[in-house]
């Protein structure tokens, strides 16, 4: 069975080779999680964040680029924060 995270991981990989992109509430949905919740919303960010980081580490770009807020059509905070933080080296 799959968790929600690994079915997020699949469809961002998914919109990413279809070189598509998706809102916060379709990935959400597939963990269980209401983006009207801010606990859902807390959550959501955690897993995006744990999927960029992994990927990162196999030396792939940061998948969770492929998530956009639906009102700027840009990620989220989240996501540049995760880009430019500690812990990340880009070459």
């Amino acid at each position: 069975m799959r968790t929600g995270t690994q079915a997020i991981h699949e469809e961002l990989l998914r919109v990413a080779r279809s070189q598509q992109v998706v809102n916060y509430s379709d990935v959400g949905s597939l963990a269980g999680l209401n983006m009207d919740s801010p606990e859902d919303t807390n959550r959501i960010a955690d897993i995006l964040d744990g999927i960029g980081r992994a990927e990162h580490r196999a030396g792939k770009p940061l998948l969770s680029a492929v998530v956009i807020r639906r009102d700027r059509n840009m990620p989220g905070a989240g996501f540049f924060n995760l880009a430019k933080g500690p812990g990340l080296e880009f070459r």
